[in-house]
């Protein structure tokens, strides 16, 4: 995973002295432990590994993490924190907590040795606490055992001058260790994980007892410097385009930038003739009714598809997408600049923290762009030469987080508990041509039953996301007594806290019986339908 760097944080984002930095080494949990920390009251920031140690000073944390990740720390390039991190440490005050590969990376650094372990540890393991008084276990804790995750290869055989042992796998491996005075930390394991039960005790032990540190982080704050933020960017006569999906997060975001600069605001609904069954009534209707947001709604279905005609490859179809809808808006620039005498400045977006996280490189990956995941039209595919300056006030936020401040912002329940819907809308789900056929009408269709099955079954709020892809493959069926050449498509459900890991859902036998009969028998040219039960990673939530 890739993560954000230092030098692009806003003053805004809290920095002093309760701020958690995470640094990220590249593990695929980095982002739980920035979420759970958060989630105990702390204000945590995931930055590159190897970000400046100028850019880290300046955010002045009162703790850093040091992540886990794929890399040896005797490979060639392997990543570790920058020239005068633990000088700057030691002279801050900051306790240092490294995880895994950050463990490794602190010990070797500080003198000891890491070695390739005998008995590589991957998955559930138990642990023992091996002294009567640790900071991260506690008083008493001495032979009690926990069962954890571990996932490493190399292990610490010598400790660092001053170090002591806290715990140990059942196999011998140095689990945990300590350096109270130097304020040094580190777990061979993986605290943030669900796998790890007795985790979230031992990062609240580590935050609150050890580090001092205070949960004051609220949303109530964040709204509060998020409001004062877009008042001080925006100029007092500057006018602002935002677009808005009818999902959650650009909702939120534009009833955040409302409340900061009140009907200098002007929002835009975009038909890209990529919307799921009757998105644009619906969404419309209740844009009017209930967030009273005044919005434009532009069909720019036929600029859309015509340019995406023929056009098979996921990325490119991003960046189509993401180029138009930039044409789109800065059309809408122009005929409001007419309209009120001056051309807005700025674009709100509803980027959340995970679009930031995945757009970036991933440390010690030796390039300088990201082994890319998919371009997020919120990040990577906007192009470079848009005359729209960005707002984008939700960008350190997690999916729960964005609910919670929707929630303050009172805006309705029913928009709050929208399934995420992504920013290229069907064209994702259309796998290859989105214009071949009549693929997007079918996927509408099929994604309309689904779903509301999902709803009259109580199921909605329980599941993350759920919809249907079309497959670009026909296959042979029978329907009517005749033999039929016909469409296949997938479904998929998921629960997840973030969207970064997920899980598919597991539907009754009953449930997929009625829907894939329901399907078959209401819409024209499908034939096979097949559940999609592969979990994030590997696949990703979308199918491209």
């Amino acid at each position: 995973m890739g993560s954000a760097s230092a030098s692009s944080l806003p003053t805004s984002a809290g920095a002093g002295e309760n701020l958690v930095l995470i640094l990220d080494y590249g593990s695929q949990y980095t982002h739980l432990i920035t979420r759970r920390v958060r989630q105990l009251g702390v204000l945590s920031l995931c930055v590159s590994g190897t970000a400046p140690l100028s850019s880290l000073a300046e955010l002045r944390p009162r703790a850093v993490i040091l992540s886990g990740g794929p890399h040896s720390v005797h490979a060639p390039g392997a990543p570790s924190f920058p020239e005068g991190f633990l000088d700057f440490a030691a002279d801050a005050g900051a306790h240092v907590l490294g995880v895994c590969y950050g463990m490794q990376l602190l010990v070797q650094s500080l003198g000891g040795a890491v070695e390739a372990g005998e008995r590589q540890e991957y998955g559930d393991m138990e642990v023992e606490v091996t002294t009567p008084s640790s900071a991260l276990y506690g008083e008493g804790e001495a032979g009690k055992r926990q069962t954890v995750w571990m996932s490493h290869g190399d292990e610490v055989v010598r400790l660092p001058q001053g170090f002591e042992v806290v715990s140990r796998s059942v196999q011998g491996a140095i689990a945990a260790i300590e350096h109270q005075e130097k304020r040094y930390y580190g777990l061979q394991y993986h605290p943030e994980v669900t796998h790890s039960p007795q985790g979230m005790e031992t990062l609240r032990r580590f935050l609150f007892d050890v580090c001092g540190i205070k949960a004051d982080w609220k949303m109530q704050d964040v709204l509060d410097e998020e409001i004062k933020t877009i008042q001080s960017m925006v100029g007092p006569d500057e006018h602002v385009i935002c677009a808005l999906s009818g999902g959650v997060d650009s909702t939120v975001a534009a009833t955040l930038v409302h409340n900061a600069i009140g009907d200098r605001l002007h929002c835009v609904f975009v038909d890209n003739g990529l919307l799921r069954y009757k998105e644009k009534e619906r969404v419309m209707s209740t844009f009017d009714s209930d967030l009273h947001l005044p919005v434009t709604c532009i069909d720019a279905s036929e600029q859309f598809l015509s340019n995406l005609k023929g056009v098979k490859d996921p990325e490119k179809k991003r960046k189509i997408i993401g180029r138009e809808f930039i044409a789109v808006f800065d059309e809408f620039a122009q005929m409001l600049e007419k309209k009120i005498g001056k051309r807005p400045e700025y674009l709100v977006q509803g980027t959340l923290y995970p679009d930031v996280i995945e757009s970036c490189p991933p440390p010690g990956s030796g390039r300088t762009h990201s082994h890319t995941i998919k371009s997020h039209h919120n990040v990577g595919g906007l192009p470079e030469g848009m005359k729209l300056k960005l707002i984008e006030p939700l960008k350190l936020l997690f999916k729960d987080e964005v609910r919670k401040l929707g929630s303050i912002l009172n805006v309705p329940e029913s928009f709050l508990k929208r399934h995420p819907f992504p920013g290229p809308g069907l064209a994702v789900r259309v796998l290859g041509d989105v214009t071949e056929g009549n693929a997007l009408e079918v996927l509408r269709q099929v994604d309309e039953i689904f779903v509301q099955a999902i709803k009259d079954a109580g199921l909605y709020d329980t599941i993350w996301q759920a919809f249907a892809v079309f497959l670009p493959v026909q296959t042979v069926g029978v329907q009517g007594d005749q033999r039929t050449h016909s469409n296949a498509v997938a479904l998929r459900a998921i629960t997840s806290e973030d969207g970064m890991t997920a899980d598919w859902y597991y539907f009754e036998r009953q449930f997929l019986v009625d829907v894939v009969k329901k399907i078959c028998n209401n819409v024209r040219g499908v034939n096979r339908v097949c559940q999609d039960i592969t979990s994030k990673p590997p696949a990703t939530v979308e199918w491209e």
